[in-house]
């Protein structure tokens, strides 16, 4: 029989002997609670190795020797020499230490449980010596918590506040984890029409949806009503969310609604989110980069056609870049925009996927060359939402077999 306990490490000792995989493993958890890490192992692996290059441990270069663990709070014993991590044991139970060993469960003075952690919970399971089985019932705990067949609600006060959260490329899957618990937690929710939609039905019976494009504005401009509506809801004590399609920060007027709240005084938390930039042509098998094709990519708005006077874009330079070309919101300006790169210089021939609602299950994808794309869009009847990418990368599309399949 275990006593459970949580160690509080912030600024304790801690020993780790051995630089391998189980050191891979723990080390990072070890590191976010705070604990001051001294790695004595002759040799590690370039993660761990990664870890003491940037400071985050102290690494001692050489074998275990006795007294490594003088004034330790706590202990990770896993080299491959057996001697060694007896005598380290020892050691520990000399300076009343916890030890974990990795090689012996046994002869520890602490067992090390499957953890897991869903909506600001950490689970932790111990089943004796069935690792196995901890890491099974973690995982369905830290399911349930997360899908809602295990009730569990919260019972802590709210900060009233705004948080602006990117809900990804439309999948419901791809949204952030705290993006997810924050959106669980809101009072109110102001969403946007490309959010993830299929979030919007768990959200409990209480909390207020607020369609962003139905706010009532009348000599405002929408943005403007929008944020007032921001500000109104965290004025009242409210618990905010403002979901987003994309990033909040990617064509997503984030910034704006950041700037206007910081005026008013409200707390505001941005969470990033999986742009649908890099994410929409992934989900079609295409890379926007990839070696010895292209070393770079760039992401436009196509908004406005290059000719408009309010564009901000130097169409000219991109035509002649030999990277990728994402282009959000151009497929109604997509004829103006291929005519304008073909004019300064990119082959009429360069490759183009256009991607119709990526990530759902109402997903397609067109492909053509840039002198024909246009009239390949209008023919497949390709509205918006649609993600435009130009380059020698769209021809991997296809080369290798997606087992992911959009919802």
């Amino acid at each position: 029989m275990t006593y459970p306990v949580g160690l509080r490490l912030e600024g304790k000792k801690v020993v780790v002997l051995g630089g391998g995989q189980v050191a891979q493993r723990r080390l990072p958890a070890l590191i976010a609670a705070g604990a001051r890490v001294t790695l004595v192992s002759p040799t590690a692996t370039p993660s761990v190795e990664a870890m003491a290059t940037g400071g985050e441990i102290h690494w001692e270069r050489r074998p275990y020797r006795d007294g490594d663990l003088a004034d330790a709070w706590y202990a990770l014993v896993a080299t491959s020499d057996p001697d060694a991590n007896t005598r380290a044991s020892a050691e520990a139970e000399i300076h009343r230490v916890w030890c974990v060993r990795s090689d012996d469960a046994a002869q520890a003075t602490a067992w090390t449980p499957a953890t897991g952690r869903s909506e600001g919970v950490t689970v932790a399971v111990l089943t004796g010596r069935d690792p196995r089985r901890s890491a099974a019932v973690r995982d369905a705990i830290v399911q349930g918590l997360h899908n809602g067949t295990i009730a569990a609600p919260h019972h802590r006060e709210r900060t009233p506040g705004v948080a602006l959260v990117g809900g990804g490329p439309g999948d419901p899957d791809l949204i952030t984890v705290r993006g997810r618990r924050l959106l669980a937690e809101a009072d109110v929710v102001i969403a946007d029409r490309l959010g993830p939609r299929d979030l919007l039905d768990e959200l409990p019976a209480h909390v207020e949806v607020i369609d962003a494009a139905k706010i009532p504005y009348g000599r405002y401009m929408a943005q403007e009503a929008i944020n007032n509506a921001l500000i109104e809801h965290a004025k009242a004590g409210k618990s905010v969310v403002r979901l987003k399609g994309g990033d909040p920060f990617v064509f997503g007027r984030g910034m704006e609604e950041a700037e206007a709240l910081a005026e008013a005084g409200i707390p505001c938390t941005v969470v990033p989110g999986v742009t649908s930039a890099i994410s929409v042509p992934g989900a079609v098998g295409i890379p926007v980069t990839h070696r010895g094709v292209a070393h770079e990519f760039t992401v436009v708005s196509g908004h406005v056609a290059p000719d408009d006077a309010r564009s901000l874009t130097n169409w000219a330079a991109l035509a002649q870049t030999r990277g990728t070309l994402v282009v959000l919101m151009g497929v109604e300006r997509l004829a103006a925009i291929a005519d304008t790169l073909i004019a300064h210089g990119r082959p009429a021939d360069t490759p183009v996927a256009v991607v119709q609602e990526g990530t759902m299950a109402t997903q397609r994808l067109v492909t053509g060359p840039l002198s024909a794309i246009a009239a390949t869009v209008r023919e497949q009847d390709i509205r918006p939402p649609a993600v435009i990418v130009i380059g020698d990368v769209v021809d991997r599309a296809g080369t290798t077999p997606l087992t992911d399949t959009p919802r």
